[in-house]
């Protein structure tokens, strides 16, 4: 039987795909595990009845296990590792938080209106630690020559990255960052990544209410 997974639908496109990097590393699991699955498309700014039946607090995503539905992407994807362990995707533990301040420093960045506030220096130490980790690791992913959580977790939230800070504040990775570019473009050339990845320009309209509140 397949599983069944709830994903956020893109912003003014109810039946495409959304932009929530958190409901993509989910299905990221689930295309690298080639495991079944049902996807729900919710339109946040409408969410249906049925939904909030099971997600009392309307967050995605959420995926249906045993007749029960569960949240958190954190939760899921530990789930689906336990249930579904081959082929795996578990990250050796002493690699397990590289780059988990990544995705919070760049949304401050990102919302940030002053450009002396050292946000965006933030955003660089912690591209610096990244870049230095895959320096003295054989890669291209965090963990060697093979994909695991980790990368499934960061891949949305650099793709988030690249693309916000690209349009809204023209910047982009520094190119002194040739292992950070690297591993961005092995994720994004990922068969899982392409067939899970949203627009660009859906990508843009996720965070227009964030950016220009």
């Amino acid at each position: 039987m397949a599983l069944e997974v709830c994903v956020k639908a893109a912003v003014g496109a109810p039946d495409v795909l959304g932009d929530c990097p958190f409901s993509q590393r989910v299905l990221l699991t689930l295309e690298e595990k080639k495991l079944p699955y049902k996807m729900h498309l919710i339109n946040i700014s409408d969410k249906p009845q049925w939904f909030l039946a099971i997600s009392p607090e309307g967050k995605v995503p959420v995926l249906k296990k045993d007749d029960k539905w569960v949240s958190d992407s954190d939760v899921i994807t530990s789930i689906l590792e336990e249930k579904y362990p081959e082929p795996s995707l578990k990250t050796p533990p002493e690699f397990a938080s590289v780059g988990s301040k990544i995705f919070s420093t760049f949304v401050t960045f990102l919302k940030s209106k002053d450009s002396s506030d050292g946000s965006e220096k933030a955003l660089l130490d912690e591209l610096e630690a990244l870049e230095t980790h895959l320096k003295t690791h054989d890669g291209p992913f965090i963990a060697g020559g093979k994909v695991s959580a980790v990368d499934l977790s960061l891949a949305p939230k650099l793709y988030h990255l690249k693309v916000a800070l690209g349009h809204y504040k023209s910047w982009s990775v520094p190119e002194s960052l040739p292992h950070v570019h690297g591993y961005m473009k092995a994720l994004f050339s990922l068969d899982s990544f392409e067939k899970t990845k949203t627009e660009e320009k859906y990508v843009i309209a996720g965070w227009e209410h964030k950016v220009n509140p």
